[in-house]
């Protein structure tokens, strides 16, 4: 995030005593650092059969090594050339190798690096071979490992298919519970806000094992985009998310030992029989866009069908209340989104809690939204009644949150899953709109007080204090790569993105708003869509002397910067508190932060 602090050496006094706030609340809630754990489960079959067209299609199988954090696998991919030409070459990703290199180094040395690695997944390829001639294939790996290349002995003509088996294996890190901790995510956010530090997604993000709960996000070899002639190869750490990947049927059998509970993005099957003393579960799906693993031993869940929909809830043993609590968000949102966007292709949706790392709150994959476990937070438990007040006062915040986060999981159902977009290149494509949907939420299942309240805090408050610490506007329909961190990335991105569907609300109404979505979700389904896509199904409801505003109202949002003007300019009693500003120090300033203590915090403790 590029700021401009102006005079910050002659006010480092005033920072400081901000920051002591910060660290007192840090200090107290590390008490809660051991009591957060973790979960995540996702799965669906589609409710509507696509027989008529070939799939791509994995079917792979597992053994899990849960204690060990190791896996092995084969995989056998169904590829189908949809281009007028013949393809050589298959690519695929191998997200577990992707290495930031901004994440933390040491002094190079033979110890740090074997620290380093352990600190990161790896996956491995044992071998590649045809399945129909059983013959070897040659390969290699690309990009610092991070792509494979497979050399086919045989072009695949336009409309032909080919079948490749790879034997792969891989292993995950332990991740340090105080690196998921409610503390660790408050102090990391502050940071972002005060720092001008770039962060990057780390591969560690999606493929772990902490807090007794394993998350598998990028464990399996998984095919490129293929846009026409070209394979889209090249992947690049940002804080946006990394996945970008095509619809496929998925069948896939996982064997651990049968104390382990197994939460995935499939439709649970029929078990399979083993020889082993591991218990092999089969589960699988279609049009999923990709496939993750969640394995733990204190994993529970309930469900609820909503219109079709079976809405699940995944949480650790005492998370109970939250996790409940979430379900209840959950299907009510789904009931809601079904109305409003068209009917969700998918049978299932889950909500689950993971440990996951200070800086991803929320993590979003195809039938399965996972949330930090963070922010599983029971303000009516003993461990919470004995906090000081300053914890306790921040309760509505991080309920707040954590709803709004739930409805927002659930809307990435249909945007960024069954409409596909590149995360990558165009993240507002499906952020935003993810964003504003939960916003819909708020407004119809609790009111317009509250819907208001929600956008000023979870929107424009995010944009208000991130102009205040200094963050410079700028246009929202940039790559994921062009944002600093995550603050920069939730006060253009998610903020200015969301509100833009707000304005398009006061401009063409409601009613056709809701109708250029639904036919959007229709026309695109299972599909990877472009930004034009989403701007030309408004364009189209629009009448026909309007249809230039929408236009022009996608530009104002989107490329132009006119934050101050639409959302909110920085807040001057909030930089006068903080040192940031002209205004005299002394208790003027200290009472100024106390007034808007609440509102500071609210942004700290928000679900990014």
């Amino acid at each position: 995030m590029r700021r401009r602090i102006t005079n910050v050496r002659q006010r480092r006094a005033h920072l400081c005593n901000a920051l002591a706030l910060c660290l007192l609340l840090a200090g107290s809630l590390l008490m809660l650092a051991h009591t957060r754990t973790v979960q995540a489960r996702r799965t669906h079959a589609p409710q509507t059969s696509a027989a008529s067209r070939q799939h791509l299609r994995y079917q792979i199988n597992f053994k899990l090594d849960f204690d060990n954090r190791s896996f092995n696998g084969t995989e056998r991919v169904r590829w189908v050339n949809r281009d007028t030409r013949p393809a050589s070459t298959l690519y695929f990703h191998l997200y577990a190798n992707l290495r930031s290199n901004d994440a933390p180094r040491s002094t190079p040395t033979a110890a740090n690096d074997d620290a380093q690695a352990a600190d990161e997944p790896r996956l491995e390829i044992n071998s590649v071979r045809a399945v129909t001639a059983q013959n070897a294939l040659a390969y290699a790996l690309d990009d610092q490992a991070t792509i494979l290349r497979v050399n086919l002995r045989e072009p695949v003509p336009a409309g032909g298919t080919t079948e490749i088996e790879i034997a792969f294996t891989g292993h995950v890190p332990e991740i340090d519970p105080d690196e998921t901790s409610l503390p660790a995510h408050v102090v990391q956010q502050l940071g972002a806000a005060l720092r001008d530090t770039r962060e990057t997604r780390r591969a560690r993000d999606l493929n772990f094992r902490a807090r007794g709960i394993m998350l598998l996000g990028t464990a399996y070899p998984v095919l490129a985009v293929r846009d026409g002639n070209d394979w889209q190869r090249e992947v690049k750490a940002s804080v946006g998310d990394l996945v970008f990947a095509e619809v496929a049927d998925y069948d896939v059998t996982i064997a651990t030992p049968p104390n382990v509970a197994l939460f995935t993005s499939g439709e649970t099957r029929a078990p399979v029989a083993t020889d082993t003393s591991s218990s092999a579960r089969a589960f699988g799906g279609e049009n999923l866009r990709n496939f993750a693993i969640l394995a733990g031993r204190t994993l529970k869940t309930d469900e609820r069908e909503v219109e079709g929909v079976r809405v699940r809830s995944v949480w650790a043993a005492e998370h109970e209340k939250i996790g409940r609590r979430a379900l209840e968000v959950a299907a009510t949102a789904v009931r809601l989104f079904n109305a409003r966007f068209g009917q969700l292709p998918y049978r299932d949706v889950s909500i689950a809690e993971a440990p996951l790392v200070a800086g991803l709150g929320s993590v979003e994959f195809a039938g399965l939204s996972v949330i930090a476990s963070a922010f599983y937070v029971d303000f009516d438990s003993p461990v919470m009644r004995n906090l000081p007040d300053i914890m306790r006062e921040q309760r509505a915040s991080v309920e707040d949150s954590f709803e709004f986060a739930v409805a927002h999981m659930c809307a990435h159902q249909w945007w960024g899953m069954s409409v596909g977009s590149a995360p990558e290149r165009t993240p507002v494509q499906d952020e935003a709109l993810a964003h504003w949907s939960a916003l819909v939420y708020y407004r119809e299942a609790k009111g317009p007080e509250r819907a208001a309240q929600a956008r000023d805090d979870q929107l424009r408050g995010v944009y208000e204090i991130y102009r205040t610490f200094g963050g410079d506007d700028m246009a929202a329909d940039h790559a994921a790569r062009d944002y600093h961190n995550t603050f920069q990335y939730a006060a253009i991105v998610t903020a200015k993105g969301a509100l833009m569907f707000e304005a398009l609300e006061k401009l063409l109404g409601s009613a056709r708003v809701f109708t250029a979505l639904r036919r959007y979700h229709e026309a695109n389904r299972f599909e990877i869509a472009e930004l034009d896509d989403l701007r030309g199904a408004f364009i189209a409801e629009a009448p026909i002397d309007e249809r230039r505003a929408v236009t022009r109202t996608f530009d104002r949002w989107l490329t132009e910067k006119h934050g101050d003007e639409d959302v909110a300019p920085p807040n001057p009693q909030l930089a006068a508190a903080l040192g940031i500003s002209t205004e005299q120090p002394g208790a003027k300033e200290r009472n100024a932060f106390s007034r808007l203590g609440r509102f500071f915090w609210r942004q700290m403790t928000r679900i990014h």
